[in-house]
């Protein structure tokens, strides 16, 4: 289920994410930013946050489990990719957007706990950055840059969400309960 482009919430991410990244950041690539908001649109829907399964069809939902699943044998080039690329977005998203949950995914007892996400981010966006061919040409420039300012994205996406948490109350309150729940 996508967000259609003229959707208000896309708008509204779209629109925060550019200004944040513009006058507070100084960055303005419009790709970049582009992709950012679309991460975020993406990633109101929880089934696409969770969108990973195994080959046994479980839903992945720890890096470690990701990862192990982008190492498995057989595994296409379009597939290996994408589970890179998603671990770059999932990584960035939470680090960014939501920091306060890493402590729940990292817990002693979980999979991740020894799990760096800002390296483990940046590597899998390199990863999935690598495969440059097309369809994937324009994309890998982006994931290139995901990768080299990781850091700088994550406080980026905090800076959008502090934003529209500074919004009406309404649209921005609704969205990060939604998201952390």
């Amino acid at each position: 289920m996508s967000i259609s482009a003229r959707h208000p919430l896309r708008r509204l991410l779209t629109a925060l994410t550019a200004q944040t990244f513009i006058h507070s950041l100084g960055i303005g690539d419009p790709k970049l930013t582009g992709y950012l908001a679309d991460l975020l649109v993406r990633f109101v829907h929880a089934d696409e946050i969770w969108r990973l399964r195994s080959a046994h069809g479980k839903r992945l939902e720890e890096v470690a489990e990701m990862m192990a699943e982008a190492e498995l044998e057989g595994r296409s080039v379009r597939s290996t990719r994408e589970i890179h690329r998603h671990i770059g977005d999932f990584t960035l998203f939470w680090t960014g957007a939501f920091p306060e949950s890493l402590r729940d995914f990292r817990a002693p007892l979980r999979k991740d706990h020894l799990i760096d996400y800002h390296q483990q981010g940046k590597r899998s966006y390199w990863i999935a950055s690598q495969y440059d061919d097309e369809p994937y040409r324009e994309e890998a420039t982006v994931l290139r840059q995901l990768s080299e300012q990781f850091e700088l994205c994550a406080f980026g996406l905090n800076q959008v969400r502090h934003e529209w948490e500074k919004g009406d109350g309404t649209v921005g309150s609704s969205l990060s309960r939604n998201l952390i729940s």
